[in-house]
């Protein structure tokens, strides 16, 4: 995380961990995608990972935890909040 930070990158993972490192950090960044399918291999969600990358260009250059499985995606922007 801090390698993706000091050199401008943001995280791509399948791991949960990241975004729970993001909640429990409350840092504005890296961005992370994660990607939450059980079928990681490229050839079967490489369209999917391309097409949520274009979508959520803006929300990611701001930094956020963006979300994706097979039926949708989702972006928060950093830091996270506890909603309540």
């Amino acid at each position: 995380m801090q390698w993706a930070v000091a050199n401008d990158y943001a995280v791509f993972t399948h791991d949960l961990d990241f975004g729970t490192m993001l909640a429990l950090s409350g840092v504005n960044g890296p961005s992370v995608l994660q990607v939450r399918c059980i079928n990681v291999l490229p050839e079967a969600i490489g369209t999917l990972v391309l097409s949520v990358l274009r979508s959520y260009a803006t929300e990611m250059e701001q930094g956020a935890l963006v979300v994706v499985d097979e039926c949708r995606a989702r972006a928060r922007i950093l830091p996270l909040t506890r909603r309540g």
